[in-house]
C-alpha cells in the first residue's frame, strides 16, 4: 500500500513543497480555536470569543475563494506572500488589542482581516495536479493530501489550545501567524513546481461556482458540517475531561480521533474503489452521521475515547471523496478556486463548531454540546445525498479539457 505513496515523491521537488505546504496550512486549523481559547482566558466567557471566531470564519468564507481565484489568474508566487503578510499583520494587531483590553469592535474588525490567509491545501493540490494530471498517481496524491489535511485539523486545534493554556493566552494564535509566514515563504521559493498561469483560459473561463456551481456549493456545505463536528469535538473533549476531573486526558481523547482518521484515510486512499464518487459521497456522509451518535451517549472518558476513535475513522475518506468529486466537476483553470470552497467550508465549520460547543457548554454542560455534532452529522448526510444527486446529473470535466 505504501509503495503507491512512495512513488509520488519520485518527481523532483515534491518533498519540499509538501513539507512547506504542511507548515503553511497549519494556521487554517489553529486560528479559530486559538482565538476562542485566548479570549475565553482573558475575558472569562465564551460569548465574545465565539463572536470573534465566527467573524474570522465568515471572513475566510468571503476572502479565501477570491484569493484562490487571483492565484489562478496571476500565479502563486505573486499572490500568496501578500495574502499571508496581510493576515499575519492583522493577527499581531489583534493580539496586541486583546492583551491591552482594546474595544470589542476592533477585535471583530481585526479578526476579519486575519481571514485573508490563503488556502494552502488547495495550493499544494494544484501542484500535484500539474505533475500527475491524467494519471493514477493523482488520486493517490489527493488521498495523501486528505491525510495531511486530517493531521492539520486534528493536531492544529489541540496544539493551539495547548500553547495558549501552558504558555500564555496569545501563544496559540501567535504561533499560527508565525507558521503562516514561514511556510508560505518556503513554499513560494520553490518556483519550479509552481503551476503555470494560462492567461487565455483564465480570461474566458468561468468561476468554479458558475460552472457546476450547485455541486461545488453543496459540497462546501457538506464540508462545513464536517468541520462543525471537528470543532465540537475539540471543545467538548476539553470541557468533558475537565468536568471529569482529568483535564490532561483531553489530549489523549483527541489523539485517538487523529489516529482513527489518519489510518483509515491512508487505507481508503489505496483502495481505488470502482464505485462512482457520486455514490461514495452519500456513503461517507451517512457514516459520519451514524458515528456522531455515540458521542452523545458517552458517560465517561473511556467511552468518549472509543466514540471519538469511531468518529475519526470517517474523517479521512470524507475529504478524499469530496475532493475527488470537485476534481471531476471543475475545469483545471479554476481547480484551485473550486477546492478552496470545500476547504473554506471545513475551516468555517471548525470555528463555528467550536463556538457553538462553547456556548452549549456554558449553558447546558459539556456532554450536551455533542448535540451540535449530532445535528451537523444529520445535515452532512442530507447534503451528501444532494451532492451525489447533482453530480450524477452534471457531466464531469473531460481529462482533455483539463490540460493546460
Amino acid at each position: 500500500m505504501f509503495n503507491a505513496y512512495r512513488r509520488l515523491f519520485a518527481a523532483p521537488g515534491t518533498t519540499s513543497f509538501v513539507l512547506a505546504g504542511l507548515v503553511a496550512r497549519m494556521p487554517l486549523s489553529m486560528t479559530g480555536i486559538g482565538l476562542i481559547t485566548m479570549l475565553s482566558q482573558q475575558r472569562g466567557a465564551y460569548t465574545l470569543a465565539g463572536a470573534v471566531a465566527a467573524c474570522f470564519a465568515l471572513s475566510i468564507a468571503l476572502l479565501a475563494p477570491r484569493i484562490s481565484a487571483l492565484v489562478d489568474r496571476h500565479g502563486q508566487r505573486k499572490v500568496l506572500p501578500l495574502a499571508a503578510a496581510t493576515s499575519a499583520s492583522a493577527m499581531f494587531a489583534l493580539l496586541a488589542c486583546a492583551h491591552w483590553q482594546g474595544p470589542d469592535w476592533l477585535l471583530l474588525l481585526l479578526a476579519a482581516l486575519v481571514g485573508s490567509l490563503p488556502s494552502m491545501p488547495a495550493m499544494v493540490r494544484a501542484r500535484w495536479t500539474m505533475l500527475y494530471r491524467g494519471t493514477p498517481q493523482l488520486q493517490t496524491a489527493y488521498a495523501l493530501e486528505a491525510v495531511l489535511d486530517d493531521l492539520c485539523f486534528i493536531i492544529g486545534p489541540p496544539l493551539s489550545v495547548g500553547l495558549s493554556m501552558v504558555l500564555f493566552p496569545e501563544a496559540g494564535p501567535m504561533a499560527a501567524a508565525l507558521l503562516l509566514l514561514g511556510g508560505v515563504t518556503l513554499f513560494v521559493l520553490q518556483r519550479h513546481t509552481e503551476p503555470p498561469v494560462n492567461t487565455h483560459e483564465n480570461q474566458v473561463g468561468q468561476s468554479a461556482l458558475v460552472r457546476h456551481q450547485s455541486v461545488v456549493r453543496t459540497l462546501a456545505l457538506f464540508m462545513l458540517a464536517q468541520g462543525i463536528i471537528v470543532g465540537t469535538i475539540d471543545v467538548a473533549a476539553v470541557a468533558f475531561a475537565t468536568q471529569q476531573g482529568q483535564p490532561a486526558m483531553a489530549s489523549v481523547v483527541l489523539s485517538f480521533y487523529a489516529l482513527g482518521s489518519c489510518v483509515m484515510g491512508l487505507v481508503f486512499g489505496a483502495l481505488h474503489l470502482k464505485t462512482p464518487l457520486h455514490r461514495q459521497i452519500v456513503w461517507v456522509g451517512g457514516s459520519v452521521a451514524i458515528t456522531a451518535v455515540p458521542l452523545l451517549l458517552a458517560s465517561n472518558l473511556t467511552a468518549l475515547t472509543l466514540a471519538v476513535l469511531l468518529a475519526g475513522i470517517t474523517f479521512g475518506p470524507t475529504i478524499t471523496v469530496a475532493m475527488g468529486l470537485v476534481e471531476q466537476q471543475v475545469a483545471a483553470s479554476r481547480l484551485t478556486e473550486g477546492m478552496t470552497w470545500l476547504l473554506t467550508g471545513l475551516a468555517m465549520g471548525v470555528a463555528l463548531g467550536a463556538a457553538a460547543a462553547g456556548w452549549v457548554t456554558d449553558h447546558l454542560g459539556a456532554q450536551m454540546s455533542f448535540v451540535v455534532a449530532l445535528l451537523a452529522g444529520a445535515a452532512m448526510w442530507a447534503w451528501g445525498v444532494q451532492a451525489g444527486r447533482l453530480a450524477r446529473g452534471a457531466a464531469p470535466v473531460e481529462p482533455a479539457a483539463c490540460m493546460s
